[in-house]
């Protein structure tokens, strides 16, 4: 019981770090997927046949996305600059050497190479960007919920008291978002003619969202797991909300345009902010110590938090359907990173006004403030992804290699020298094959819940308060192993763990 209450006591009471450092440590995991990219095509400009082994893709994954991700949430994470510069210099080094190597444009001038670059057709079937959100959403996540019962994790990066912005916050927020983004709304994917049967199927669809979330109680309670009720509260999870957010925003959307989805984003978020404002609400939540009144009172952060969520889903399925429109040229390209570019120094300076004059972020309520900080940090992560994406494309144009994993398919380019295609078969079937980002992506939900149960597995074995900076970081590379490996499994035998 004293140890229960230790580890509780470990992840409550924070106050979060900067905004500059979440999205800073942001830069890593698109920085990440660009060194193994690169890597990748120097391996085929030096000889090597493509693709790697089996095992081989699944080492250069895990060293060069995961282990690097570990590091700086934990041991590396005071030094996150030099990460990043680290990081910058490192793939600067790799894509001179891959333009020195190059097998296409090599007697062109390098403006006659971007002008060709510009003109390039994209395969627009996958963006890549936003399996990479969605899969790092999952693998931070994964991370954090251990990470944060050891030492070596910063507490700054935990999920805040009251106010404050920590990694975990964004993480909570994000996994809403990235839920958004490829949803049926965002995809523009035929509804149901009758609203009542579209309805209906929105509430069968969650039930293992909702049986998750009534395992994860059971659990917790029988072997007496400590739990941080101020989180969402004692009876309720994550899982539930997930739940929740998913059927009102898909029932919402069922009613009106989903093109017009930023719209009742705002009109929701505005309303909870002005009820937070103007009742009791937010001192009901964030100060009332009876929890023994209802169901109401013993969980009202869960509860009166889906407001915010269901916002946040809302935007998100704008941004979605922004993201999924038929772009094929890298122009077009270019042109929606700056357009989202704008859009995330637009929600920045709106949240530094909401902060100034109405109140800091809290994802205890889901305020304003939060709704906003997870939406333009979002578009940051999305717009680094979009970046990192684009300089891979050049790089694999110029070294005539397409066996780069999740990352955009060349279908066509001309020149008056040149002439490369790329067969997207060739490339969809690499990325069956090979990819930890694609096994990820094939089983998110699976993974997620892998996690959860690998973390509590974890914490029920080894007394994680009291380990050292070693031990930890050995504890944390093994468990992300194990969940990496058994989803990379799990996909070279094209095995989808999906039962609804």
């Amino acid at each position: 019981m004293m140890d229960k209450q230790l580890k509780e006591d470990f992840v409550s009471n924070l106050n979060g770090t900067s905004l500059v450092e979440i999205a800073l440590g942001s830069l890593l995991a698109p920085l990440c997927v660009v060194s193994r990219g690169l890597v990748i095509i120097l391996c085929f400009l030096g000889g090597q046949a493509l693709p790697l082994s089996k095992k081989a893709h699944f080492l250069v994954d895990f060293m060069l996305i995961v282990i690097p991700l570990v590091m700086s949430c934990t041991v590396l994470s005071d030094m996150l600059l030099m990460v990043i510069l680290s990081f910058l210099v490192i793939n600067l080094s790799l894509f001179l050497q891959v333009y020195n190597k190059r097998r296409s444009f090599v007697q062109d001038r390098s403006l006659h190479i971007l002008k060709v670059f510009l003109g390039g057709n994209l395969d627009s079937k996958v963006i890549p960007s936003v399996t990479a959100f969605r899969v790092f959403v999952n693998i931070k996540t994964a991370i954090s919920i251990l990470a944060v019962d050891f030492a070596v994790f910063p507490r700054r990066y935990a999920k805040t008291e009251s106010y404050g912005t920590g990694v975990m916050d964004f993480g909570v927020g994000a996994f809403v978002l990235a839920n958004s983004l490829v949803s049926p709304e965002s995809r523009q994917n035929n509804i149901s003619k009758s609203k009542l049967c579209h309805v209906t199927k929105q509430l069968l669809s969650v039930w293992p969202l909702v049986a998750l979330g009534m395992g994860r109680i059971i659990s917790l309670k029988f072997v007496d797991y400590h739990e941080h009720v101020s989180e969402y509260g004692v009876h309720w999870n994550f899982f539930f909300t997930l739940a929740i957010v998913r059927v009102v925003a898909s029932s919402l959307l069922t009613f009106v345009p989903a093109r017009k989805s930023w719209i009742f984003a705002c009109i929701i978020g505005v309303f909870y902010q002005t009820i937070l404002e103007t009742t009791g609400l937010k001192s009901y939540i964030l100060q009332g110590s009876d929890r023994e009144e209802g169901f109401i009172s013993a969980n009202r952060e869960g509860l009166f938090s889906i407001f915010g969520y269901i916002t946040i889903y809302l935007a998100g399925v704008q941004i979605g359907l922004y993201i999924m429109e038929e772009r094929k040229q890298v122009k077009d390209w270019i042109k929606t990173f700056f357009c989202l570019s704008l859009g995330c120094v637009g929600l920045f300076s709106i949240l530094f006004i909401c902060q100034r004059f109405i109140e800091p972020v809290s994802r205890r309520t889901a305020n304003l403030p939060f709704c906003i900080w997870i939406l333009a940090q979002s578009l940051f992560f999305l717009c680094c992804l979009i970046c990192m994406d684009l300089i891979l494309v050049f790089a694999k144009l110029i070294s005539r290699c397409s066996h780069v994993p999740c990352s955009w398919t060349v279908r066509s380019i001309t020149s008056r020298k040149n002439s490369i295609s790329s067969s997207s078969s060739d490339k969809t079937t690499l990325d069956k094959e090979r990819c930890l980002i694609q096994s990820i992506n094939r089983n998110q939900l699976f993974y997620f819940l892998l996690s959860n149960v690998m973390t509590g597995l974890t914490n029920l074995t080894i007394d994680t308060l009291h380990q050292g900076a070693l031990v930890s970081i050995c504890v944390l590379v093994v468990y992300m192993f194990v969940n990496c490996f058994t989803l990379y499994v799990l996909h070279l035998q094209e095995v989808s763990v999906k039962f609804w």
